[in-house]
């Protein structure tokens, strides 16, 4: 797999836009179906080359957002632009600036892989040589140029997924919105949908993508939005919102040897709350007003301890989600 500078599609150039104007933005976006909030007063401001992960129970949201976005659902009030354009007077403006890939989509069963990709760069009025390089493209980017000649049939969920990536990259959108790309995958199929996506990062795609698979996200998103029942309760990047969740920091220490002596003399130390014994490493819970921990390091030196890991426990996606929804729909 390979980056590739993805050449622009007649009729898919987007508002002239710089570095600081906003590629995503809502501001008090709502959708309501009579009492039911499905999104109450979405604010979210994206920029170029930002991926965000739009984390959340089924239910909460995610593809009524995404769908407005795309221009296919009308929003009961708020406002909404992409690339520059708003949802009320610019959607055919906005569908050739950007990526839709929904969480299930069709195929034609009685064509091979190159014929449905052919097939869409038609309607994008891609033509002759140009179709071709850039179905070829973008079939090398996804990584299915050995099934070219394949019949969609027969493809894999996994490759099926791989396959509506390379579908919406035809027109090389300047911002992909992509609805549980991962949704239904194996483990192996999980990790190549991951690939592609890091892949798109590089080339400086806005990417918008939604899962309630926690981990997929955690390496490939610089900021996350968690939104439960309608509501974004948490927005930001995604270092910020690890430091929201956790209360107090957790470090990891090892030394070479005498490990029960540094645990005991942890245990002694003012800023340190409890010291737990793990079988690779020492856990070691600081009180929650402490904020700087390096002394601790150079304490140990200087007590003869040769150290051997020293750094702080990093708190996952998963336990942020876990800590701050409550699992509750629209």
């Amino acid at each position: 797999m390979s980056v590739t500078q993805l050449e622009t599609a007649p009729g898919t150039q987007a508002a002239s836009s710089t570095a600081d104007e906003p590629m995503i933005h809502t501001h008090d976006l709502t959708k309501k179906y009579g009492e039911l909030f499905a999104l109450n007063r979405l604010n979210l401001t994206l920029h170029r080359g930002d991926v965000y992960g739009f984390i959340g129970p089924n239910g909460a949201g995610k593809t009524t957002t995404m769908r407005i976005l795309a221009t296919l659902l009308n929003p009961s009030w708020g406002e909404a632009s992409v690339c520059g354009y708003s949802i009320y007077t610019g959607a055919k403006e906005i569908r050739r600036a950007i990526g839709y890939m929904p969480d299930f989509f069709g195929v034609y069963d009685d064509m091979k892989v190159i014929e449905y990709l052919e097939f869409f760069a038609a309607a994008y009025r891609i033509k002759g040589a140009k179709r071709k390089k850039i179905c070829d493209e973008v079939l090398n980017l996804v990584d299915l140029t050995y099934k070219r000649d394949a019949m969609v049939t027969s493809l894999s969920r996994g490759m099926t997924q791989r396959l509506g990536l390379a579908r919406v990259l035809l027109h090389n959108p300047q911002v992909l919105l992509l609805d549980e790309p991962a949704s239904g995958l194996d483990p192996r199929a999980r990790i190549e949908i991951r690939g592609v996506l890091k892949e798109l990062q590089k080339m400086g795609k806005t990417i918008l993508v939604s899962s309630h698979i926690l981990p997929e996200l955690a390496d490939i998103c610089n900021k996350i939005g968690i939104i439960e029942q309608g509501v974004l309760i948490v927005n930001g990047a995604v270092t910020d919102v690890m430091k929201q969740v956790r209360t107090t920091i957790v470090l990891n220490i090892n030394v070479a040897e005498r490990r029960k002596e540094a645990a005991d003399f942890l245990e002694r130390q003012p800023e340190v709350e409890e010291v737990q014994e793990r079988p690779d490493y020492l856990m070691v819970k600081l009180r929650p007003e402490v904020e700087r921990f390096s002394d601790l390091a150079r304490r140990l030196i200087e007590n003869g301890f040769e150290l051997t890991l020293f750094r702080e426990d990093e708190i996952n996606l998963e336990t942020a989600f876990m800590r701050l929804t409550k699992g509750i729909t629209s």
